[in-house]
């Protein structure tokens, strides 16, 4: 067993995910307690392209081949197998995403490896992983190490600092060929979203409802105070699985993740999911009636209130200063 720890890098048309980089910039710090190196794995069409944007990294594994050209979980998992197996690395990061819990999963059963999901701080004690992971919707967080003394974790977005892990520069290659398919998963195309009638990740205000607000009609709430603080509606995925606002206005990690200057989150209690596309915004202002929501765990500055009573009261009192 190594004391390296590898990261597995997620891309998606020539760019890196910034979730990427925050690995990158955690593994770096923990390979120097170990004593190893910091190794990003990255697999795909174009793969090594992009190790010119990995220069925290002490070394890159880039793997290719027909089975990993397109993202499918069985080939990525039957490519990464033989590597962890030939390396044994302590750690070996994803990024509690879609590709990566979907990987992470099946490798972790593959390799017989024991897996931590949803964690959002890593450690080292006397050389072994520590690892905090939120449970029940992100309202206890749970301490764990692995009785292998290494084992596989899915990190949340925006658990450590993007900036850490992003340098120029190219790190040490090695390239590994392989033929690893399984016709049972087929990548047949990438259906890109329709544009919406607002990018909310540009928008520099937002004011994002879940399902506190009750019912369609409240949500002329939300958008009355966004049009007096000049911003945009955007939502939780409960509003948009209700079918009252377009899949376009979701935030989180199967929506999209934003970086606004004011991110007023109203009627959400904070799933992690929610929680990794917008906790790196400016400035968040939670408003919810449940003290204990996760959301304020996050937030700048919160409310426990009726959001039924300070909307209005807000919107009138910027309208007036507006006016």
């Amino acid at each position: 067993m190594s004391n390296d720890i590898f990261v597995l890098i997620e891309h998606r048309d020539g760019v890196v995910a910034e979730t990427s980089f925050e690995l990158i910039g955690k593994a770096k710090e923990l390979a120097g307690e170990s004593g190893g190196a910091a190794v990003a794995v990255i697999l795909g069409d174009g793969a090594a392209t992009l190790t010119g944007k990995l220069g925290a990294a002490d070394r890159a594994i880039v793997i290719d081949g027909p089975g990993v050209a397109q993202f499918t979980p069985t080939g990525y998992t039957a490519a990464l197998k033989p590597v962890l197996g030939e390396h044994e690395p302590l750690l070996m990061l994803f990024p509690n995403s879609a590709v990566g819990m979907d990987v992470a999963a099946g490798l972790s059963q593959a390799a017989d490896l024991p897996l931590a999901a949803y964690a959002v701080d890593l450690k080292l004690a006397d050389g072994q992983p520590v690892v905090t992971s939120q449970v029940y919707g992100g309202k206890i967080n749970a301490e764990m190490k692995f009785t292998k003394g290494r084992g596989i974790v899915t990190v949340i977005a925006g658990s450590f600092p993007a900036d850490a892990g992003q340098q120029d520069g190219s790190p040490e290659i090695q390239s590994v060929s392989t033929d690893a398919s399984d016709s049972r998963v087929r990548f047949k195309k990438l259906i890109a979203p329709e544009a919406g009638d607002v990018d909310i990740t540009k928008e520099s205000v937002l004011v994002s409802v879940g399902r506190g607000v009750e019912e369609e009609d409240n949500i002329e709430l939300a958008q009355e105070l966004a049009d007096a603080l000049g911003g945009a509606v955007s939502a939780s995925r409960p509003v948009v699985d209700a079918g009252w606002l377009p899949k376009t206005r979701q935030v989180g990690k199967s929506g999209l993740k934003v970086k606004p200057k004011l991110y007023l989150a109203v009627g959400i209690s904070g799933a992690p999911e929610h929680l990794e596309g917008m906790r790196d915004a400016e400035l968040i202002i939670a408003v919810n009636s449940d003290e204990n929501a996760p959301i304020f765990s996050v937030a700048h500055y919160g409310v426990v209130g009726d959001l039924f009573d300070l909307l209005p009261s807000l919107t009138e009192k910027i309208q007036e200063r507006v006016g």
